[in-house]
């Protein structure tokens, strides 16, 4: 049966009936049998446009819950995580399974703010469309629009909720143009408020001429033919939809039928618009409201009828496991096991728990399989491939895990007890064990600096901080081996924040430091050195003496060691001993502790003794030598200079050259990108960019971003600090 077929008879077939009934299903838990009856949805949009509380609504309206919760308390479903409670903010990407007749749909609630946008990407990936959020009161912000951007390259279909249309503030209209002004042709309402005395209380169906009245705040709202002047104020809007719908047709007469004043059936529009909607070409609007129920009967709909099957979609890419192609597959729970891990978070009773969507197969208990992590060296996980066995599968609500039996192609559980997987890793079948492509990862671009308090409390942090790490690819964590410094490179402060407060509620004690910058040490121009070593303590004692000459080399020149010692005044098996402790010094550095470079070290004289002489001596002398050059000499620190490319959106052009003046930022040179992008290049000072990630945030209104790459050291200004 083709997925259409399968979505009608699912239609046809009514389903579970009453809240009660699907609260005791809910209860053990949903597993879906078949993939045609399964919609994956991520609700994506800015930080407080409502996400969180529109799908308490959808729970309410479908009867998951007898109560919606609340941000300010932190009793949602989807915000569970303690740091979401405190932020009062999505932080995670979080799944919410509720069934529509007979269809399981996975909600998937994802963070709207930038810190986040990991937590995003996950989201997207185990998607097959994506509900866009945007409040009737803020309206869009730049970061949304990019995102639409983003989902029309990966083909995905879309639709747009108008919400918050209970607030006095609340402008349809406004929020309406606006959505059709960033995202493009296609957007068009399907319904429209009708008003009563200033309050959104019901929904026009443009297409079905009807009104689901909302004002008795029951979770069946009534459905009643509209009144003659809400058709007439609605006139414009349907001609504009119906219009949108046969230009998406692929019955090419209708356009001319309807022209010369034929009335198309509403079937056939209705048809067409599901068709259109699935494929990605034309976005529905409807505008919503959390807290009255306004509109949550039309998007159960709209997410059943119109979004795509996960049949409907092409499956990522594979390989085994030694990179070559591997041969595709379809979303059939009969075919070969692969599924890949969105998610992973560490629950202290049940240990690591796994976010997975499946893509080919079927996961069961007690089966064993492949975990494999390729291709995310650059985000910190080398790779690994273990054979584990899977014990639990759940169907998750929120922060509770219902059990199921099994997970078919196309839909999303929770695994337990996985202990090698690492989000971005792929789950296969033991004897055919494959990898699926990874998805795109921003790079994190803001360096923490964190210590434990004490010595005892840095086995933890190192414990925690791997845990943390493989459940975060926009994590990286990094032991600076210049400054000695252990750095967590995060998204921005928040999600900073985040890992902090997850580190410390796992029992770790530590605090944050100031970041250094590696800085390095060089010598400005020729000096000498004399190292003396000589020490006399009874039986054998040390006796070392060294001349040498530095010269500065080119920027890069690295290191060279040259002996010119003539008539054996050192004997040869010491030499390389004298360079061990230049070596030695210059790593410790000569001056303010960074390691020297591009030196060369010219060994000119020197004595030893019979009896006296050994490596360690030679060692010392080599290294004393050097640090009396830099006490006669002159040194230079070098700073470490980074190319930036920034890619910002046109307007803030002006602003963001501006700022980089004042970084001690170089220009050289500015391309557009098109679609009203610029992409500045610049080479700016590290010491510079420390908050880089942040601060462009806050002058470019959050759409700014920028990639950097280590250019060179370069001499550091007067009056410089290196934290």
């Amino acid at each position: 049966m083709s997925v259409k077929s399968t979505r009608e008879s699912a239609r046809a077939a009514g389903g579970r009936n009453g809240p009660d009934a699907k609260r005791a299903e809910h209860a053990a838990g949903i597993a879906a049998l078949d993939p045609a009856l399964i919609r994956n949805v991520a609700l994506v949009g800015h930080s407080g446009a409502g996400k969180t509380m529109l799908i308490e609504a959808l729970l309410a309206a479908n009867g998951m819950i007898t109560r919606k919760g609340s941000i300010a308390d932190g009793s949602t479903v989807s915000d569970s995580d303690p740091a979401a409670v405190h932020q009062q903010r999505s932080v995670t990407l979080s799944l919410v399974p509720l069934m529509v007749d007979d269809m399981k749909v996975n909600l998937l609630d994802t963070p709207g703010y930038p810190d986040f946008i990991g937590e995003l990407r996950a989201g997207l990936r185990a998607s097959d469309a994506a509900l866009f959020v945007v409040s009737a009161v803020d309206g869009i912000d730049a970061t949304t629009t990019a995102l639409w951007a983003e989902c029309a390259q990966m083909l995905l279909p879309r639709a747009v909720v108008i919400t918050r249309m209970d607030h006095p503030r609340a402008n349809y209209d406004a929020a309406l143009a606006a959505c059709q002004k960033a995202f493009g042709d296609g957007v068009l309402p399907l319904c429209v408020p009708v008003w009563t005395e200033g309050a959104a209380t019901g929904l026009l169906g443009l297409l079905s001429r009807e009104v689901t009245d909302y004002s008795s705040g029951d979770a069946s709202p009534e459905v009643r033919p509209a009144a003659p002047e809400d058709l007439a104020a609605a006139a414009g809007a349907r001609g504009a939809l119906i219009e949108g719908i046969i230009a998406e047709s692929e019955d090419e007469t209708l356009m001319d039928r309807y022209l010369e004043g034929e009335d198309i059936d509403t079937a056939v529009l209705t048809a067409d618009l599901e068709t259109a909607v699935a494929q990605g070409s034309f976005f529905p609007v409807l505008p919503t409201s959390a807290v009255t129920g306004l509109g949550t009967a039309e998007l159960l709909d709209v997410l059943v009828r119109a979004f795509p099957a996960p049949p409907e979609r092409s499956l990522p890419d594979l390989t085994g496991l030694d990179g070559e192609p591997a041969a595709s597959l379809a979303c059939d729970p009969t075919g070969p096991l692969a599924a890949e891990v969105v998610r992973t978070s560490n629950d202290p009773f049940l240990g690591r728990i796994c976010l997975v969507r499946v893509f080919s197969g079927t996961l069961r208990e007690d089966s064993p399989v492949h975990v494999g992590g390729h291709g995310l060296a650059d985000r910190g996980h080398q790779d690994h491939d273990t054979d584990e066995r899977v014990t639990h599968i759940y169907s998750p609500l929120g922060a509770s895990l219902r059990p199921v039996p099994y997970c078919v192609a196309g839909d999303i559980c929770t695994l337990a007890k996985i202990g090698s997987a690492e989000t971005g890793d792929t789950i296969s079948a033991r004897e055919s064990p494959l990898l699926l492509a990874t998805w795109e990862m921003p790079e994190p671009l803001l360096p923490v600096a964190v210590a434990a308090d004490s010595r005892s409390d840095e086995d933890a942090l190192a414990r925690s901080l791997g845990r943390t790490a493989a459940g975060d690819p926009t994590l990286r964590v990094e032991r600076n081996a210049e400054t000695h410094q252990l750095v967590l490179w995060c998204m921005g402060e928040a999600h900073a924040d985040v890992v902090l407060d997850r580190l410390r509620e796992q029992g770790v004690k530590l605090h944050t430091v100031d970041v250094v910058t590696p800085l390095r040490e060089t010598f400005v121009g020729p000096a000498a050195g004399h190292g003396r070593h000589v020490k006399q303590s009874g039986g054998h004692g040390q006796y070392a003496v060294c001349d040498i000459d530095v010269e500065p080399l080119a920027r890069g020149g690295g290191f060279e060691f040259v002996d010119k010692t003539v008539g054996g005044v050192i004997p040869g098996t010491f030499i390389p001993s004298i360079e061990k402790g230049v070596r030695a010094q210059m790593e410790r550095g000569v001056s303010a502790g960074f390691p020297v470079v591009d030196l060369r070290v010219t060994l000119v004289g020197g004595k030893a003794h019979s009896v006296d002489s050994s490596d360690a001596a030679f060692q010392a002398a080599g290294s004393l030598a050097l640090r009396e050059a830099a006490a006669a000499g002159k040194i230079q620190l070098l700073e470490p200079v980074s190319s930036v490319s920034i890619t910002v959106a046109d307007e803030h052009v002006g602003t963001v050259m501006s700022d980089l003046s004042g970084r001690r930022g170089r220009l050289t040179g500015t391309t557009s990108s098109g679609e009203g992008l610029t992409e500045i290049s610049a080479e700016v000072p590290d010491q510079e960019l420390l908050r880089y990630a942040v601060e462009l945030r806050a002058l470019t209104a959050g759409t700014g971003r920028f990639r950097r790459q280590y250019l060179r050291h370069e001499p550091v200004p007067p009056n410089f600090s290196p934290s």
